[in-house]
């Protein structure tokens, strides 16, 4: 089982940054993918940013270019550098492991975006 833990949400004007990090409970050698998923209010939970065990790095179109998925096995992270932040990037974010054929999700860290 994968425990995961995000940080690093809050409040940002318009055009700023914020950085999230989750830090997992197992080496990341032993995980398939980590990815970041949000879900604004009364809308599904989409996919954000996904990172392979090897490194290779998809985005949603939305965020293209002004979004950074990166991991650090040595300390079991992955973070999400998320730059020229819109209004519509207020959500709650969450962090993602697949794992033996499970999927394991993070409590969820909030990201406001004041416009």
């Amino acid at each position: 089982q994968v425990q995961l833990v995000e940080s690093g949400g809050g409040l940002v004007q318009a055009g700023g940054s914020l950085r999230l990090s989750c830090a997992a409970s197992l080496s990341f050698f032993s995980i398939d993918g980590m990815s970041w998923y949000r879900q604004a209010p009364g809308k599904q939970r989409e996919m954000v940013a996904v990172i392979s065990s090897g490194g290779t790095t998809n985005y949603a179109d939305s965020v293209k270019g002004r979004f950074t998925i990166s991991r650090d096995n040595a300390k079991n992270t992955v973070s999400l550098q998320m730059n020229s932040l819109k209004p519509e990037d207020a959500a709650v974010y969450y962090c993602r492991a697949r794992y033996q054929g499970y999927l394991y999700w993070g409590q969820g860290t909030q990201v406001t975006v004041s416009s």
